[in-house]
């Protein structure tokens, strides 16, 4: 017998289990690949035995998609939560000055104030890393990095990229070497937040399979046969090299014995198709408004919590920083439109997935409208295009079936005008370009 409640209540505290550790967050980003070339995804040729694995131990969602098919404002959606129009990262880079290449206008200080604004601009919103902190986490960037310094600017703990543009600072600097040259640095994190017992937000985003497609000989050896374009099969053992680079992070992960307690999270920002005569991309992908560009598978990973399966349901990559948050049991802040991916009657009950493409190099860096391009909306098996028409000369309306035609050939808006106006009208109460 226990001599006073309160003792009981010391030996009911002492006998309980300890409070669940927070989870571990590793987000993987791939950069330029088309949703359909993946083993898991039905590939012919290309190998992605590691992202398989993954896909079959996780939740995949065949159906996601990137709010825009351009690198920069796709990564500051996953990071932040919100839609381009919504945290002001619309396109790569400011305008370029009158008369002046690239090259050139990488030096000038207007040019380098104006990409100094941008980044000011995308601080203003709340982001993942920062996020995480509050809730007692370490973070570590490595991999593309647009915005500034990723410790600085970005909110990481710890990171790869300083960018100074005065020392080749752009989109990721020093982050651009994880990947190509292995992923030690994340490893090297890995056992630091073991032995600090902290939990940790790991952002790996390699620029890979992009340009430059110099895959190691010993994988285009493996292409080169199934293939007639010497382009695709780089392409296609850029896509297997990558994988490769993910199954070491993954690897890490189980040496350490922290993959039980951590959410992986995959996705790309953007697609990709070969062109089979050159080394460059497809009009129909990268910067479209097409699903070559938009469309991305979305798996979620967390051991003992998340039921392996695969969903048919709309996903965009607007719900990772929720679906985070959630899981560390922390909210999303107002402005965030994404749902829980792991909330199933939240994801059921969404009627439909929006985006928009915009310009390269912004015309106006605050205004977003100046920069936008087309307006997208899918809802069930439709799908609509809407062009901007200040920017857009003779652009037209597009209205295509993407389940029954997945490469949106055969354009039915002329066929359907009542699902035409339905959806224009989903699309304006998104976001009306015309309203501030």
């Amino acid at each position: 017998m226990f001599r006073s409640l309160s003792a009981l209540a010391v030996a009911l505290a002492l006998a309980a289990p300890a409070a669940a550790a927070p989870p571990n967050v590793v987000l993987i980003v791939g950069d330029d690949q088309a949703w359909t070339d993946y083993g898991f995804m039905g590939h012919e040729h290309i190998k992605t035995p590691h992202l398989d694995k993954l896909a079959s131990e996780g939740l995949l969602f065949k159906r996601g998609y990137v709010p825009t098919s351009l690198c920069r404002a796709s990564l500051a959606t996953m990071v932040t939560g919100l839609f381009p129009h919504q945290h002001k990262i619309t396109s790569n880079d400011p305008p370029l000055p009158k008369g002046l290449p690239p090259g050139q206008a990488a030096k000038n200080p207007g040019y380098l104030k104006q990409r100094e604004e941008m980044v000011a601009l995308f601080e203003k919103s709340p982001n993942l890393a920062r996020l995480l902190e509050k809730e007692g986490y370490a973070s570590f960037q490595a991999g593309k990095w647009w915005e500034g310094n990723s410790c600085r600017c970005g909110g990481f703990t710890e990171g790869m990229t300083h960018g100074d543009p005065a020392k080749g600072g752009r989109h990721g600097d020093e982050g651009l070497r994880i990947g190509r040259e292995g992923v030690r640095p994340v490893l090297d994190f890995l056992d630091k937040a073991k032995k600090d017992a902290r939990p940790f937000f790991v952002w790996y985003a390699p620029m890979m399979p992009h340009t430059p497609h110099n895959p190691p000989e010993r994988l285009l050896n493996k292409y080169k046969d199934k293939t007639k374009s010497v382009h695709v099969a780089k392409y296609w053992a850029m896509c297997e090299w990558f994988d490769e680079t993910v199954g070491e992070l993954l690897a890490g992960l189980e040496k350490t014995g922290q993959a039980e307690n951590t959410i992986v999270i995959y996705l790309h920002d953007n697609g990709w198709v070969q062109e089979p005569d050159s080394p460059n991309y497809a009009p129909r992908s990268k910067r479209s408004q097409y699903d070559g560009g938009l469309r991305t598978p979305i798996i979620v990973k967390w051991p003992g919590k998340v039921k392996p399966g695969t969903s048919d349901r709309l996903a965009s990559s607007i719900d990772v920083a929720p679906t985070v948050l959630a899981a560390v049991r922390a909210k999303p802040t107002q402005d965030m439109p994404g749902v829980d991916l792991l909330d199933a009657k939240r994801v059921a009950g969404r009627a439909a997935v929006f985006g928009a493409t915009f310009e390269h190099n912004a015309v106006d860096i605050a205004d977003p409208a100046a920069n936008l391009q087309h307006r997208w909306v899918v809802e069930g098996n439709w799908k609509l295009i809407v062009p901007h028409a200040p920017n857009v000369k003779g652009g037209r309306t597009e209205l295509y079936d993407v389940l029954a035609d997945p490469d949106e050939r055969t354009d039915l808006a002329a066929k359907h005008p009542e699902k035409v106006a339905e959806l224009a009208k989903a699309l304006d109460a998104w976001w009306s370009p015309g309203k501030k």
